[in-house]
């Protein structure tokens, strides 16, 4: 069984997520913004919340859809004004999710994610682990481990 992490990061969370999933086998692909967000904390709060609250679609970079090869995909996306960061919101658009084992690990500074998981609830047959941010808090990792 083929299985891949898909994921974006801004702040460095999903890179300790994505070394959780790289040891345990999975091939990985990391999707980059064109836009880069301001180099302040606090704007960046404001122009990524803002965005994502709309459910904006960010250009990407170059990235490969393609999945066809994978059965389980693991999608990572940060938390932004309570719902998925703009890129993650692109590759949803665009990647062919249907027969595949879906799981959603979100990350986020509360560590809660209530509008974004309505919304892919309500798309996706899914399981979804929030996780509060996996940089400061590693013992949060543990949640990843009902992945097998």
């Amino acid at each position: 069984m083929k299985k891949i992490f898909i994921y974006y990061s801004h702040s460095g969370n999903g890179e300790i997520v994505k070394d959780y999933f790289k040891e345990n086998g999975y091939d990985i692909r990391k999707v980059e913004s064109k836009r880069k967000l301001p180099k302040s904390f606090f704007c960046q709060m404001m122009v990524g919340g803002m965005l994502a609250g709309f459910n904006h679609k960010a250009k990407l970079k170059d990235f490969n859809y393609d999945i066809k090869d994978y059965d389980e995909v693991v999608i990572g996306s940060p938390i932004w004004n309570g719902k998925l960061a703009c890129p993650t919101n692109t590759l949803l658009s665009k990647l062919d999710l249907k027969d595949k084992k879906l799981t959603f690990v979100l990350y986020s500074g509360g560590g809660r994610a209530p509008k974004a998981i309505k919304k892919i609830n309500k798309k996706y047959k899914a399981d979804i682990i929030e996780l509060k941010e996996p940089k400061k808090y590693k013992e949060n990792l543990e949640k990843l481990t009902i992945i097998k």
